[in-house]
């Protein structure tokens, strides 16, 4: 079994990583507290590509990193690569975010997720970029989910992520469409030290 080390500190991000590579022969680890990554890119994959090479190369083994956020077209892209940092929690986001948005009719939006995969040299061997097209919402709705779940809508199914089951979450999202995306070429992939 290889190791790979997904390159977070977020107990909560690992598990979500095991969830779309349990049928990989891999023992996923979290990154060690003491590596910390800046994140200078300018787009969702230079971050991940950064952080995947930089942990890979720190510890020697393979590692996967994956960057994501929320793109509104009417902020033009924002929050975008600091979806995180629009506020200190998730309820401050969210309400920065409306309040932006009150008075704007185009309330078109997408979540973005890019995923790489580092070697042990810091080489990045594979990257993708998934989206999830969808709108913002004029409130909050749905107790599922965290961040902006309430409020991002996804109009082919009807509901915000927040109203949907884990599984349609998880097949829907930008995360799932990046995972899906990337689990044929990760079977394929023979990982070594």
């Amino acid at each position: 079994m290889t190791t790979v080390i997904v390159a977070t500190g977020n107990p909560g991000k690992l598990h979500e990583m095991q969830t779309y590579l349990t049928d990989l022969d891999w023992e996923l680890a979290l990154k060690p507290a003491e590596i910390d990554v800046e994140e200078t890119g300018t787009t969702f994959l230079e971050n991940a590509c950064l952080k995947a090479s930089e942990v890979a190369k720190a510890t020697g083994e393979w590692a996967i990193a994956d960057d994501s956020g929320l793109m509104v077209d009417a902020l033009n892209g924002a929050p975008g690569l600091y979806t995180a940092r629009y506020g200190r929690t998730d309820v401050e986001r969210i309400e920065r975010l409306l309040r932006e948005l009150s008075e704007v009719s185009n309330r078109a939006a997408q979540f973005v997720c890019a995923i790489a995969l580092s070697q042990p040299d810091g080489t990045i061997a594979l990257q993708t970029e998934g989206t999830c097209p969808g709108e913002i919402a004029d409130q909050p709705s749905g107790t599922g989910g965290f961040g902006y779940d309430p409020v991002f809508y996804v109009p082919s199914v009807g509901k915000t992520f927040a109203e949907m089951s884990r599984e349609e979450k998880d097949r829907l999202s930008h995360r799932g469409v990046a995972f899906a995306q990337l689990m044929p070429k990760l079977r394929s992939l023979k990982l070594s030290s």
